[in-house]
């Protein structure tokens, strides 16, 4: 007997989100996993993006759903506490802050309006679904859980007679979500008459600077690569306050969106070869350190460039930190007894977690978006006399976050090597 499979699938664009104190859990734990990650899967001298909430909040579903040695390590590895009910609290709250965001920008956009001001402001969509085969016995908890605490409803659809089917129609609703940027994120063949549910977590965001950098100001500019001579790519150029530290090792720069909820945060090492020493120091804290600068006039210049990788499989990742029987190694160890009951020659465990991203940064501001698939089968005042302002050219590898200022969450977090590479 073939068995049930459940894919759990998070799309998402870059957002603001902006959680409170209670949401601390949430963002410990997407950005030590997100470090964990990008350690496991960025190549020494390539382009890397990865995020960090994708990947949690399809874990988080996930996780409530297992139960014994699953759900510990489970935990261990998404650096969870053992306190059930406030993960699933913490990441509810997260999603909830989204919603909050878009309301502000929508207030904010209605009132600028009244004033003759048509400022661009920031778009965000979120939305979650469950698509779970008709007639299969779903614990009644489970789902209540993820539709009262994730705001995911159920759709029935049928795997067992239109697995390919249902899989377009997944697909073309997390397009519709990402405004295309996130295609094919369930790879064909992947769903088939053992499927037995989809969980799809979208969000989308079209971010503008703060204050946009002057298209007219971009020029040519060298960027040291790894390998070969520095190549010359397009390099945006502005003069502005931004948050900005000097720590031994490297500089940090941090750059606002419209609203303030959300900043772009770019870590760049004094020495041009200096990405992989800063990538190993990398921590929760030093992340989270950089939520809240002190502003310094800084002549900024800064590369344009796309990141959009392929397909990305994070069960080995995963794997190696020790998230072994959820992948039901060794055979018969997968317990998600709390998804849909388990029976000895009859229960779920993940085959394999896909993760796709995008992002684009130019003189506008970025967009960005991400998606996570996680396959199961049967078996974050200037002084009176300011200094002059500091040069800051990042023209060599370096890694950057997207965080929501107030807590420090980073929702992207990756590494630029090179930006042709990127385009």
């Amino acid at each position: 007997m073939k068995s049930p499979v459940l894919v759990l699938a998070t799309l998402l664009a870059l957002l603001p989100v902006a959680p409170g104190r209670a949401e601390s859990l949430a963002v410990n734990a997407i950005n030590a996993l997100g470090i964990d990650l990008l350690h496991g899967t960025a190549p020494k001298t390539g382009n890397a993006l990865l995020s960090p909430y994708s990947i949690q909040m399809a874990m988080a579903m996930t996780c409530a759903g297992a139960d014994g040695e699953t759900r510990a390590e489970m935990t261990r590895v998404l650096h969870y506490p053992t306190d059930e009910a406030s993960v699933d609290y913490a990441f509810a709250s997260l999603q909830t802050d989204l919603a909050g965001v878009m309301q502000r920008q929508a207030v904010q956009a209605e009132a600028a309006r009244k004033y003759g001001v048509t400022n661009q402001p920031l778009t965000l969509t979120t939305a979650n679904r469950l698509f779970g085969q008709t007639g299969y016995q779903f614990r009644p908890a489970f789902l209540n859980l993820l539709q009262n605490t994730y705001l995911a409803p159920f759709e029935a659809v049928d795997f067992i007679h239109d697995a390919a089917g249902v899989t377009t129609q997944i697909n073309t609703w997390v397009e519709q979500q990402t405004r295309d940027r996130i295609r094919d994120l369930i790879p064909a063949d992947v769903l088939n008459p053992s499927t037995r549910l989809v969980l799809v977590n979208a969000i989308y965001l079209k971010a503008p600077w703060q204050k946009p950098f002057p298209e007219a100001a971009t020029q040519p500019k060298p960027f040291h690569v790894p390998t070969g001579p520095a190549a010359s790519v397009p390099t945006m150029f502005v003069n502005d306050s931004f948050g900005y530290a000097q720590r031994p090792g490297y500089r940090v720069v941090v750059i606002p969106y419209a609203g303030g909820d959300l900043q772009l945060v770019i870590l760049l090492p004094d020495a041009v070869d200096g990405l992989a020493a800063l990538t190993a120091a990398l921590t929760p804290e030093l992340l989270s350190g950089c939520a809240s600068l002190p502003s310094q006039s800084i002549n900024l210049y800064l590369p344009k460039f796309k990141l959009e990788p392929p397909l990305l499989s994070l069960s080995q990742a995963l794997q190696s930190l020790g998230m072994t029987t959820a992948f039901n190694h060794p055979t018969g160890s997968a317990n998600f007894d709390r998804m849909a009951p388990r029976r000895p020659d009859d229960y779920l465990y993940i085959s394999d977690i896909f993760h796709k991203t995008f992002l684009k940064l130019d003189e506008s501001g970025t967009e960005a978006a991400a998606a996570t698939a996680v396959v199961m089968a049967r078996f974050m005042g200037m002084p009176m006399n300011p200094p002059p302002p500091v040069d800051v050219h990042v023209d060599h590898p370096f890694l950057f976050a997207i965080q929501h200022r107030a807590s420090g969450a980073c929702l992207f977090l990756g590494q630029l090597t090179d930006p042709r590479s990127a385009d």
